[in-house]
């Protein structure tokens, strides 16, 4: 009787131990949960606030670090569980890896506080400057941007492998070595990368633009420029992914960027007309230097050109105020019309194709 009371009382023993570590754990979570719920409803009040201010850095701030912040709390909770529930034959175990693994967390939540905060920050300046009604280069700040995120990369990396106890002089030396191996295996995606650089620094297009290759079958819309790749939307809506070591050896045309867009158009008059020429040209050139729609600080050019195969051929030369595409047809087409017009006021025709028979004698039909 006396040892089934003792093994009694030791297992109640044991099972009182094991459920106040339990207990523990389960207040530690309860905790938790309730700092987070309180959080959570703190950085709702704090939104309105920073909501209402007109600067973008505290809103940078706040969505950078609300994530991250929850997180943490999180962290802190569940490691503090882990060092509550580190006894008997475990302890050796989650001491061990309690300690890096706090390290190695907070770090992380750092990293990707930082990271939200560079990506907030970009977002931000490019729509207040829109809101304002700047320009925004939006090239350049993707650029900015993803070099940030790149060194905050690599950096809390080393930091990491620093805790950790790697030798970063080791892990550099070593990169070093292997660096030239891995060069060499990955040419073409270094050629991409310096091609990328080269595009950033450069900027011989922007995203948005309007670009296209005398050279390549390259024409379309620059919706990305990558590290490795830039996608160009095509007219016909097709994306095309071209790699960034190309934009290095070939010839680049942006119309995106033209100050002016050209009407050079050659049309005929009939042979019959040839005493009207001169008139029609003198009409037609003061139309076009009266048009509204047409710059009159560049040249404008209407002389008659050439005797044609079947028409007295001139021409029509001047640029357009506008670089709007549907726009300059809107123009052009009113410039045709009224060239039409002039035309038609000098009792003249526009030529087309015709061919002349002459017969040296009288034809005779004769019927059978």
């Amino acid at each position: 009787m006396s040892e089934w009371f003792k093994t009694t009382l030791a297992w109640f023993q044991e099972a009182h131990a094991r459920w106040d570590w339990m207990l523990e754990v389960f207040l530690v979570v309860v905790a938790v949960v309730t700092i987070n719920f309180v959080l959570k409803y703190f950085l709702v009040f704090l939104q309105g606030r920073v909501k209402a201010t007109h600067n973008v850095w505290d809103d940078a701030l706040f969505m950078a670090i609300s994530p991250p912040l929850r997180a943490f709390t999180w962290l802190l909770g569940i490691l503090f569980a882990a060092e509550v529930a580190a006894t008997g034959d475990i302890e050796s175990l989650l001491g061990q890896l309690i300690a890096p693994v706090r390290t190695v967390g907070v770090i992380a939540l750092i990293v990707w506080f930082l990271l939200r905060l560079v990506n907030e920050v970009s977002k931000n300046i490019v729509a207040e400057n829109l809101r304002r009604g700047k320009e925004v280069d939006h090239t350049t700040v993707d650029a900015i941007a993803k070099l940030l995120r790149l060194s905050i990369f690599i950096t809390g990396a080393l930091v990491i492998l620093q805790s950790l106890g790697f030798s970063i002089s080791g892990v550099l030396a070593f990169g070093g070595v292997g660096g030239l191996a891995v060069g060499l295996a990955a040419k073409d995606l270094l050629a991409n990368v310096f091609g990328g650089l080269t595009v950033y620094l450069d900027r011989p297009f922007a995203r948005g633009d309007w670009i296209r290759s005398p050279e390549k079958d390259i024409e379309g819309t620059v919706e990305h420029i990558g590290w490795r790749r830039t996608v160009i939307r095509r007219f016909d809506k097709r994306p095309m992914y071209v790699p960034n070591a190309v934009f290095t050896n070939i010839v680049v045309e942006n119309p995106s960027r033209m100050t002016h867009r050209r009407i050079n158009e050659t049309m005929g008059l009939r042979y019959d007309d040839v005493s009207r020429v001169l008139p029609i040209m003198n009409d037609i050139r003061s139309m076009i230097k009266a048009h509204e729609e047409i710059d009159q600080n560049q040249i404008v050019l209407v002389y008659f050109n050439e005797f044609g195969a079947h028409s007295l051929d001139f021409f029509v030369y001047c640029m357009t105020v506008t670089c709007e595409w549907e726009k300059y047809h809107q123009v052009k087409q009113d410039i045709l019309l009224k060239v039409h017009d002039i035309v038609e006021q000098h009792g003249a025709e526009m030529a087309f194709p015709t061919t002349t028979l002459h017969v040296p004698e009288p034809v005779t039909v004769q019927q059978s």
